[in-house]
């Protein structure tokens, strides 16, 4: 049997899981593998370097800062998110990401990106042998690299974006590689139905060069209800044990640092809610 926790994404949605995660950490809940789109990525990678709190902590603490999240910013270098300061000063010197203990910890993790030329979800794990800190910070950032807002990573010669084009609660990857016995965090209630895109015209317009890419963001409210649909149904079977908000959470990106701590103490509640079925789920 191996034990995977599935993190979907969603701007500051993803708070929500971080109050999930940081009291599974504190109730010593452990995983073979986790997996994580965008926001998934980004603060779930935190559940391997066993950093509680973390997540909030620099959200809260720079939300509001200029050098974190800007319009100006966006308009200069074609980021809504810094990357310098997002991936570089935040995770090397101010709130420091815990490398060592990340590297140390046999944990698997996987981020999912978008390959822009395929329109399809790259998966990637990290590798020890191949992936140093920088590396690995370019894929998170790859995966939260929201379109229109934020410039295309290349990695190892790929054009990517956000995950959660291609795949937004990668369950089924998971299930493929042999994950059999798997926790998956929502960030949506259980009545959230995806509309389509209104700004097709625009998405078209800025990468008129990658037409699977406008494909895969047309379509993607198409791929997203059907799985939250399978989420759904394997839930109902007793195959997968599902944590989601009970309602909207009302938040996508916000520089209000009550409204971060609102979401994320939902995320905890929820989370203790949890404890004792998540920990009956696994040991089964």
């Amino acid at each position: 049997m191996k034990k995977g926790l599935v993190m979907e994404g969603g701007a500051m949605r993803g708070l929500f899981t971080a109050g999930v995660t940081d009291v599974f950490m504190e109730n010593g809940i452990e995983f073979d593998g986790g997996i994580g789109t965008s926001a998934g990525a980004a603060f779930g990678c935190n559940y391997k370097s066993k950093q509680i709190g973390r997540a909030l902590r620099y959200n809260k603490a720079y939300c509001d800062d200029k050098r974190y999240i800007s319009i100006r910013g966006l308009l200069r270098t074609g980021n809504l998110y810094s990357e310098d300061f997002c991936y570089h000063e935040i995770p090397e010197s101010l709130d420091k990401f815990d490398w060592d203990t990340f590297k140390s910890n046999p944990m698997e993790f996987y981020v999912t990106c978008t390959n822009i030329e395929t329109g399809l979800a790259v998966h990637h794990k990290y590798d020890s042998e191949l992936d140093d800190f920088n590396t690995f910070l370019e894929w998170i950032r790859a995966s939260c690299a929201m379109p229109m807002v934020e410039q295309i990573v290349e990695i190892d010669g790929i054009r990517l974006l956000d995950g959660g084009v291609a795949d937004s609660v990668p369950i089924k990857y998971f299930e493929e590689i042999g994950y059999d016995r798997n926790v998956v965090i929502l960030t949506q209630p259980l009545d959230y139905v995806k509309k389509k895109i209104k700004y097709g015209p625009a998405a078209k317009a800025m990468y008129h060069g990658y037409p699977k890419l406008t494909e895969a963001m047309l379509d993607r409210h198409d791929r997203y209800n059907e799985i939250y649909g399978y989420i759904r149904d394997k839930e109902l079977k007793g195959e997968l044990l599902v944590i989601r908000p009970e309602k909207s959470l009302n938040i996508k990106v916000s520089n209000k640092p009550d409204e971060l701590q609102r979401v994320y103490d939902i995320g905890k509640r929820t989370g203790l809610a949890e404890v004792e079925r998540v920990k009956k789920y696994l040991e089964q």
